[in-house]
């Protein structure tokens, strides 16, 4: 039975079967805390699919309703309307006890809970359950995971795009047969967990204008300050912090707040003190100054070299695209867990060297030469790491895409030893899918053409993502004659209850650093202060790092994405980690990459958006390091523990 033709009122039982409240919001702008919200709707479900209650209303946001040709709601629609504070306990009273839902949650979430603390109340929302998210998992064969793709995929009526109502009308649809579809599929409900929000998390921070100079380095003792130079403050000072921080900054200098391996001096009276910034400086050699003396030499601060400027190059969109341009396969080194790792390791170094790659060439046309699994998504059960490992790698070079968990665009089955008794394999007989031996990727000639039946929906689908092995590139289109895209970095792993994997980002600049600390994404520190890369939570096992190329200070030359296990685990016990690169929340990927190198490697870097002259490449990492999260970010610049 399709999902169009099933019955809208039924719903899976267990883990699917629950109350929920969905939720849709217009907004002003993008950024849920500087930006407010213009309309609201909910719609309550139970556990049987039927709806429960209904509430939706224009709000007074006190503010500009901005991109009106999106959601047209005009100054002259939304005068009269209540404001929030006046809605949020009839809001709050349908949110309560229910999960949340929303086509990408996490942004209705942060709206929603910005709302309700400016009406000094709290978000009475403990789970929520993104249906992008989740459709993700179940990797439908569209062309995108867009409200309407989806609804129209899934057979729901759409009449009005970017109304609150009627979105959250289709949303209700969506989720009914997105859930059907993950009972059979037997997937787990990517939850997530929403702790009490504080109200001081939602004080909007100014923007840090980055410094326009290159680090230098170290302070010659003696010697004068140089434009560029990373500067820490710690104890007790004369002045107000706030001046000297002020002072610094007119001239040219990087004030810091931590300090690490990249700090050209400390400022303090009390360099015996004993707080955590004096003794890193004293483990790490870094010249240390008085007060007085810092303010003296800020009277002559040394020219520093300014970072170069690299304009974005605009690159036209086509339907051929995805075969303008190919991967770079250069091998990697396995890892870097054979060599020790001091207390501040080196940069990574041992990734492939993609300076001069080879231009771009067309694919051959009519079909994948010598790729006979292209098209193929592939999924491998059982086995030792290293063997799985290497059979998803040969599918890889086979032109397959390797799956890390049971989705609908899977085709088919690899069984290696011990594989038979994985749960999945009764979901996997009942849905019909081919099961391969260990044999069938070392003959891809007894592959075939993908069959087309219930079981191999992925041949319908309207353009598969380019399949990057380790190391591989790919240039990045621009569309012409609009906004440059925000790119969605999605990894994602078999889910597991014994470990966490954290995913992080580092902007860099051209000596491999962090400008300041605040260069450093994690979910500590979820957003730049200027919203252009963001750390984004679609479920316990996924997360998305979101970046706004376009908007990135000309200092960043490098954003690099990593995933680090929190406790003694370590990624051979995790499995392969999938990650995707997409242009805006719901687009499609236009590349995916599979990464299962690490063994016992509890760091590893998935990928990076680099610049290349006038243009942003992405390359597909897979370098993997023993040491923990904190010894990575002390190598970039930056110091967690402060």
């Amino acid at each position: 039975m399709s999902p169009a033709s099933a019955p809208l009122d039924l719903l899976p039982t267990g883990e699917y079967a629950r109350d929920w409240a969905l939720v849709d919001v217009e907004t002003s702008g993008l950024m849920a805390r500087r930006d407010r919200v213009l309309s609201v709707a909910v719609i309550t479900i139970g556990p049987d699919g039927e709806q429960t209650g209904e509430f939706s209303t224009l709000l007074g946001p006190g503010c500009d309703p901005g991109p009106v040709e999106v959601h047209g709601l005009t100054v002259e629609r939304l005068r009269g309307a209540p404001s929030f504070d006046q809605v949020a306990e009839r809001i709050g009273g349908m949110l309560q006890d229910r999960v949340l839902v929303a086509h990408n949650a996490q942004f209705d979430y942060d709206f929603l809970a910005h709302e309700f603390a400016r009406a000094r109340m709290w978000l009475p929302v403990s789970q929520r359950l993104c249906t992008l998210a989740l459709n993700r998992q179940v990797d439908p064969p569209t062309d995108n995971m867009k409200l309407g793709t989806l609804a129209a995929h899934y057979g729901v009526p759409q009449q009005r795009a970017h109304d609150a109502l009627d979105d959250t009308r289709v949303l209700a649809g969506i989720l009914r047969a997105s859930l059907r579809e993950a009972a059979k599929l037997a997937l787990p409900l990517p939850l997530v967990t929403c702790p009490p929000r504080a109200e001081s998390t939602f004080t909007p921070k100014p923007p840090k204008t980055p410094c326009a100079y290159r680090n230098p380095g170290r302070m010659t003792p003696g010697g004068p300050l140089q434009q560029g130079m990373k500067v820490a403050l710690t104890g007790e000072t004369a002045h107000a912090r706030a001046e000297l921080v002020g002072r610094a900054v007119a001239v040219g200098l990087n004030m810091m707040t931590s300090v690490s391996r990249h700090t050209s001096v400390l400022v303090t009276n009390e360099p015996a003190s004993g707080s955590a910034k004096a003794e890193r400086a004293l483990a790490e050699n870094v010249p240390v100054i008085d007060e007085n003396t810092f303010l003296r030499l800020l009277t002559d601060v040394r020219p520093g070299v300014v970072h170069e400027a690299t304009a974005v190059v605009v690159v036209p969109v086509t339907e051929s695209d995805a075969e303008q341009v190919m991967p770079v396969e250069q091998p990697v080194s396995s890892t870097a867990a054979a060599a020790p790792v001091t207390e501040t390791p080196a940069l990574p170094t041992n990734v492939p060297d993609v300076s001069d790659p080879a231009p771009p060439q067309p694919a051959p046309s009519g079909g994948h030469l010598g790729k006979p699994l292209a098209g193929r998504r592939v999924l491998v059960l059982g086995g030792a790491h290293a063997e799985a490992a290497a059979a998803r790698t040969r599918v890889v070079e086979l032109g397959g895409s390797a799956a890390v968990n049971l989705s609908v665009s899977v085709t088919d089955v690899v069984l290696l030893p011990g594989g038979e008794g994985d749960r999945r394999m009764s979901r996997i007989t009942a849905l019909g899918l081919p099961v391969q031996d260990r044999h069938w990727i070392t003959a891809p000639t007894a592959a075939g053409p993908v069959e087309v039946g219930e079981a191999a929906d992925a041949a319908l689908r309207p353009q598969e993502p380019h399949v990057l092995p380790r190391g591989g590139v790919i240039d990045l289109p621009m569309p012409l004659g609009g906004p440059a895209p925000e790119w969605y970095v999605t990894a994602g792993w078999a889910p597991r209850s014994d470990c966490e994997v954290d995913v992080v980002a580092f902007l860099l600049d051209e000596d491999e650093q962090v400008t300041f600390d605040e260069d450093f994404i994690f979910y500590g520190a979820p957003e730049s202060p200027a919203g252009t890369v963001r750390l984004l939570f679609g479920g316990p096992a996924e997360q998305t790092v979101a970046l706004n190329l376009a908007s990135l200070p000309p200092s960043t030359r490098k954003v690099v994405v990593a995933a680090a296990i929190d406790g003694d685990a370590t990624f051979g016990t995790v499995g392969a980690i999938q990650v995707g690169a997409a242009p805006g929340s719901s687009g499609a990927p236009l590349a995916r990459a599979t990464l299962d190198a690490a063994t016992t490697e509890r760091t590893l870097l998935l990928a990076e958006f680099y610049r290349r002259g006038p243009l942003w490449r992405l390359r597909a990492v897979g370098q993997g390091y023993d040491h923990g999260l904190d010894a990575l970010a002390r190598a970039y610049g930056v110091d967690i523990a402060d």
